[in-house]
């Protein structure tokens, strides 16, 4: 570093990027080291224009960076760290987001890219079966190449059966790369991958940053759910907690009310119900002696002779 920073003093050019860049750590609240590697230079100038209003992207080389950060730590404790993530093609993001809403926004930029051959697959990559756009002839050839079960039924090229090309992980080979092309199969995904980002003191690494919004909200939802029953079960008094108690209160107070027959303004009508229900269950249980002798026939008046 003290060679880059030798470097630096001595071209007037890179002293002068040094500035710009510790002016800007200067005045952002959030400050990010993002890799750009392998994103063509026509995505990523669409990528920067469409974070201009909530983003700024510098390109620029990492010893120069490395001592910016060293400068502005000095004034941002914990800044040096950013450090740890310069390796490779990377650049600098200054902005006033905070670093979770960073993170969505350049993950927003993501895209798929076709293979050139070589790069790791960052998934498994299929072929499915079925038809294909091509007519008969060398592409036939070229699937089988590429380990694709193809053949030719009835004057079109058809996959036979689908088939993994490209595990998780691996490298994808050159004669896959062509053949994944000319099928419109992009297995890549190229965009501004944020490694880290700087506020307050504190820096974010990816995976802090990589939260499902969904399931936090979620777990969030139980959570409260969970303490409001908590609080309502052993009546722990809050501003929130306070109506589902007074709502428990007069629950309570209504159903002993009725057990013990109070009449009250709010029990009369519940109790007159209750005591009709009572009185037609009664009534449904007592014997029919209306029209009945005590012998059990019917007091029919008798027919002359």
């Amino acid at each position: 570093m003290a060679t880059a920073a030798a470097t630096a003093h001595a071209n007037p050019a890179k002293v002068a990027e040094v500035e710009r860049l510790a002016a800007k750590m200067r005045s952002a609240r959030v400050v990010g080291i993002v890799n750009v590697g392998g994103i063509p230079a026509p995505q990523f100038q669409a990528m920067r224009r469409r974070l201009r209003d909530k983003v700024d992207i510098r390109v620029t080389k990492n010893s120069l960076l490395g001592i910016a950060l060293d400068r502005v730590a000095a004034e941002r404790k914990g800044l040096e760290q950013l450090k740890d993530s310069l390796a490779g093609q990377t650049a600098v993001v200054t902005t006033q987001l905070n670093p979770f809403r960073l993170f969505k926004e350049l993950e927003a930029t993501k895209s798929s890219a076709p293979a050139r051959g070589g790069e790791v697959s960052p998934a498994d990559v299929w072929v499915r079966e079925g038809e294909t756009p091509f007519k008969p002839g060398p592409i036939v050839s070229d699937l089988q190449k590429a380990g694709i079960p193809a053949a030719i039924e009835k004057g079109k090229v058809l996959v036979k059966k689908d088939k993994l090309v490209v595990k998780a992980g691996d490298r994808i080979p050159r004669e896959v790369a062509q053949v994944l092309a000319r099928l419109e199969i992009f297995p890549l995904i190229v965009g501004l991958d944020l490694r880290g980002a700087y506020e307050d003191g504190q820096v974010y690494g990816r995976d802090a940053l990589a939260v499902d919004d969904t399931v936090v909200r979620a777990r969030m939802a139980d959570a409260v759910r969970g303490a409001l029953n908590l609080s309502v079960l052993v009546a722990y008094p809050t501003a929130f907690t306070m109506p589902f108690l007074i709502a428990k209160a007069y629950r309570g107070a209504v159903g002993l009310a009725l057990e013990a027959g109070i009449p009250t303004k709010d029990t009369i009508p519940m109790l007159l119900a209750k005591a009709q229900a009572q009185a037609l269950a009664l009534a449904a249980k007592a014997p029919q002696a209306v029209g009945t002798s005590k012998e059990g026939s019917t007091d029919e008046p008798k027919k002359g002779r």
